[in-house]
């Protein structure tokens, strides 16, 4: 069955933390198994069997998505921030 996942953290630059699912199961993959250039906060569909990464591809539209609503977030926190400043 093909989920989604993020790729949450790579450590020791040979592994990366997927976060897969709706309940972020975590798995830690090989990062050699994962499409090239693939990098912490892309989005992926994949596939295991089990514990083992069968299939990995890119999902360039959720990672677009996620990054324009953090961008976004990010945007309306600076605003808050500025509107609760004391004035000088």
């Amino acid at each position: 069955m093909e989920e989604k996942a993020v790729i949450d953290q790579v450590v020791d630059e040979r592994h990366a933390v997927l976060l897969v699912g709706e309940n972020e199961r975590e798995h830690v993959v090989p990062l050699v198994r994962l499409p090239p250039g693939a990098k912490a906060g892309t989005w992926l569909r994949v596939r295991f069997d089990g514990e083992k990464l069968v299939d990995a591809t890119v999902d360039p539209e959720e990672t677009e998505r996620v990054r324009q609503r953090i961008s976004e977030k990010m945007t309306q926190l600076r605003q808050r921030g500025r509107r609760l400043r004391p004035s000088e």
